[in-house]
């Protein structure tokens, strides 16, 4: 309660907050603003019946922009792409990327610079991709045009849409800069915010109002108080597991303290045990929604024997493709994991500091300590990952709930990470303001 307090009282923060707030407000009142000469009516349509899925993500990621199809109807996935492809690229595939790693700041920077231009890049191939597909799909978006569009129409309309992504990337700027938290994840987390008002609502409508046909009596009352304790349950298993982590201990041999040495002292190096993130379900979920996806915009192929084979194998709705889907999650986890904590640079790190983990020598064999403990550790974090991703597909089975209301999934995974590093970042900028008062 201090802590709110404290913060209520700093001034400076407060102004953070509240143009954080405005920031999202701005990022709604978006993605109402549909691109010119298209039906929206059309798409939207398309979303009614394709909810589930890379799409169901997407537009959840986008605050419906996507299914509104908006000026910043691709949201900042472009971004988010790119910068996944970058840090992939770091990876000694890159010589030069990975010499403006080690460059410090102005690496930093020139990598930054990098992945802003293959995001606006990006999103221009993504829109005119999509914008085609749409129109390929049943009724074309173009109807109230009465005319059949042209290059220059396609071009046109992906202009605008990567101009909404550009004015996406500068809002999340100004949010990093003048706001709270990383401006990125909060704009992802405005967008998936914003659709829990309709999801609570359209749980009130089938369990108190009998919206959807159901008969409204005790058994509909507790159904619907099961589903908010298992919701609120699940919110705060993971908000535990996002916050665990496995500290692996070292102690530093005669490190330098000012003009003098001090023995031996102890510290840790923490793995998260979810150091994947939640990375390797959108992966899985991208991969898997890719052939569906593209039989949709082909008319007739969903109906036929090869789109029935690809649906039950590329579905994770289905047993098979749930199989496939889970596998999935396991692959992804384990390699992003080992992207993110790369075992052999610890090593190497810890003995230019003269740093060791107790009983294991340096080098070598540290290096295949930390593998071991991130191996035991990514087999846990992809357990719970698939739990979680998980919880939606069962909820909807067990208590027949609409696609659009989710207990759990991939939005809810996004939306605690970064709650839990925004209340980490206002907690130490109210502290830094409580310290300096005392200094003067």
């Amino acid at each position: 309660m201090e802590h709110i307090v404290a913060v209520f009282k700093n001034k400076d923060v407060m102004k953070k907050i509240l143009f954080t707030f405005l920031a999202f407000l701005i990022f709604k009142a978006a993605t109402y603003i549909h691109i010119p000469l298209i039906n929206p009516a059309v798409i939207t349509q398309f979303f009614d019946t394709n909810d589930s899925g890379i799409m169901g993500i997407a537009d959840a990621l986008t605050g419906n922009a996507l299914k509104n199809y908006s000026i910043i109807a691709l949201g900042i996935g472009p971004y988010i792409t790119a910068s996944i492809v970058i840090q992939l690229l770091q990876m000694d595939i890159v010589p030069l990327l990975k010499e403006w790693q080690e460059e410090g700041e102005t690496g930093k920077q020139k990598i930054n610079q990098l992945t802003r231009y293959m995001a606006i890049g990006l999103a221009f191939v993504q829109a005119l991709a999509m914008t085609f597909a749409f129109n390929q799909s049943g009724d074309g978006i173009f109807d109230l045009l009465g005319f059949d569009p042209t290059f220059v129409t396609y071009t046109y309309l992906a202009i605008v849409m990567t101009a909404g992504t550009a004015f996406l990337l500068w809002l999340s700027d100004q949010i990093t800069l003048k706001g709270i938290g990383n401006g990125t994840s909060m704009i992802i987390v405005a967008g998936i915010i914003s659709g829990f008002p309709g999801m609570i609502s359209s749980l009130v409508g089938k369990y108190f109002r009998g919206t959807e046909g159901d008969i409204v009596g005790f058994n509909t009352y507790s159904i619907f108080a099961l589903v908010m304790v298992i919701y609120f349950a699940v919110i705060f298993f993971v908000t535990v597991m996002q916050s665990s982590f496995r500290k692996v201990p070292i102690q530093y041999s005669n490190r330098p303290a000012g003009s003098k040495f001090q023995g031996k002292s102890d510290s840790h190096i923490p793995i998260k045990i979810n150091s994947a993130g939640v990375i390797p379900v959108i992966f899985a979920v991208t991969i898997l929604s890719i052939p569906t996806t593209i039989l949709n915009f082909i008319p007739g192929m969903s109906a036929s024997t090869f789109g029935t084979w690809m649906q039950e194998m590329f579905t994770y709705q289905r047993p098979l493709g749930y199989a496939v889907y889970v596998i999935l999650i396991f692959v992804f986890a384990f390699f992003y994991s080992f992207v993110q904590i790369n075992p052999e640079k610890i090593a190497k790190n810890l003995q230019q500091q003269n740093a060791y983990v107790p009983g294991v020598r340096p080098g070598v064999e540290t290096e295949n300590f930390i593998s071991k403990i991130l191996f035991r550790i990514t087999i846990i974090g992809a357990t719970y990952l698939v739990l979680i991703a998980s919880l939606p597909i069962f909820a909807s089975m067990i208590f027949g709930l609409p696609a659009y209301v989710q207990i759990g999934g991939t939005s809810l995974l996004i939306v605690v990470g970064v709650a839990i590093e925004t209340t980490k970042q206002i907690k130490t900028q109210t502290q830094e303001q409580n310290y300096s008062g005392f200094i003067k």
